[in-house]
């Protein structure tokens, strides 16, 4: 028995993938790659770009979650440096964590104390 399919069968909306940006500094690196939960664990499939001077880069877009990733230095696997949290992984070693926000905006707070301060005692000008 055939079925008939539905022509209005849009995709469903859901979270929309957030650009991501993955860094590594390396001086002698030959490749770098970003492997985690969000390509199960697979090296190859996000290698990072060299950017120059021992800098590596990738970009990409991930829906919204917590991931846990690490970077494989020519066939190391490393936790990421610049990473604000780790979790200990079952190789011994530690992976590091990334919050994606809902929104680019979101995944970039500012920190507080870089805004500039407010001066609540602003002297008023006095009568001569």
């Amino acid at each position: 028995m055939k079925q008939k399919l539905n022509q209005n069968n849009a995709a469903r909306p859901g979270p929309q993938p957030v650009p991501v940006r993955f860094e590594f500094t390396h001086p002698t690196a030959v490749t770098v790659c970003v492997a985690g939960t969000f390509n199960h664990w697979q090296p190859e499939a996000k290698p990072l770009h060299p950017i120059g001077s021992g800098h590596w880069r990738q970009e990409t877009a991930l829906p919204p979650g917590t991931y846990e990733y690490c970077f494989v230095v020519d066939g190391r696997w490393l936790p990421d440096p610049l990473a604000r949290e780790t979790v200990p992984n079952p190789f011994g070693g530690r992976n590091s964590i990334l919050q994606v926000a809902s929104s680019p905006a979101a995944a970039h707070p500012v920190d507080a104390e870089k805004l500039p301060l407010k001066n609540t005692n602003q002297t008023k000008s006095k009568k001569l």
